[in-house]
């Protein structure tokens, strides 16, 4: 049966200078040997997001073991959707099996922060870090699971190529450039639905603690331990940025922002001028 984990208070990431770091104690002892997938999905201000989220995630064929929503201080009717949602998926499956322990968690604003937060309660041994906007293919888990889990593999850690929900010619231009420059660098963007290992995220120390280019330094850590598993599988993001501020503008403004982090800029000012921009 469905179970789901009240709502959890848990601030187990301590920053550590510049970047946030896992504590090894952290991770639930109880579940160290635990084979499923636990998908992490960081919330603020989703809740017009979650209908369809949750359609997704109930749809997944094998289901994920865990899923966890660690919220960063919504002001919407996140969690209450949230809570009316597993309810109602609770209900449906009163008599049936099912896999899915939930979540509800709270945590300090930050994705980055967010993300460590709910990987210190995963009990899955594989963590997939999943935006709200971002759906999954139906059969993510199993294609995971293979590419980690098969015997004699050498992947620890990987990405899903991306699809931008629009039909506009220039936005699938956009979707195939993500997806060979993600090949080509090794480097993931968090729309691209990050998977590892528990045992190598936890090795490195988790996300850095930084506003902005989280997960391109996550990568960055990570490719230098082991090459990523990069599936032609996709996983379809919202093109709202896009939308909103412009195709080619957004565009620009995401090489230049990369360009400068590339460079040395630090973060935080990149989150300056990101917001500067686009307010």
């Amino acid at each position: 049966m469905a179970k789901w984990i009240a709502r959890v208070n848990n601030n187990s990431v301590t920053a550590q200078g510049s970047s946030s770091q896992i504590n090894s104690s952290a991770f639930n002892s109880r579940a160290a040997e635990a084979s499923g997938v636990s998908i992490i999905i960081p919330l603020l201000n989703e809740a017009d997001n979650l209908p369809r989220l949750f359609n997704n995630i109930t749809s997944l064929k094998p289901l994920a073991q865990q899923v966890l929503l660690v919220d960063g201080g919504s002001t919407d009717q996140s969690l209450s959707v949230a809570e009316r949602l597993i309810k109602q998926y609770n209900q449906q499956l009163a008599n049936k099996d099912s896999t899915i322990e939930w979540q509800i968690i709270d945590s300090a604003a930050g994705r980055a922060m967010q993300m460590n937060t709910g990987a210190a309660q995963a009990t899955g041994n594989i963590l997939l870090f999943l935006h709200a906007d971002t759906q999954l293919p139906e059969d993510a888990i199993s294609h995971i699971k293979q590419v980690l889990n098969q015997a004699n593999s050498n992947y620890k850690w990987g990405r899903f190529d991306v699809r931008l929900n629009s039909r506009q010619p220039l936005l699938w231009l956009v979707s195939t450039m993500m997806n060979a420059r993600s090949r080509l660098t090794a480097i993931a963007t968090g729309d691209q639905a990050i998977f590892i290992t528990k045992s190598l995220f936890e090795q490195i120390g988790g996300y850095p603690q930084q506003p902005l280019m989280e997960d391109i330094q996550l990568c960055k850590n990570l490719k230098g331990i082991a090459k990523p598993a990069c599936l032609t599988l996709r996983v379809t993001t919202s093109a709202r940025r896009w939308q909103q501020h412009g195709t080619w503008r957004t565009i620009l403004l995401m090489w230049h922002l990369r360009f400068d982090y590339w460079r040395g800029v630090s973060a935080e000012a990149i989150k300056q001028r990101y917001y500067k921009t686009n307010n």
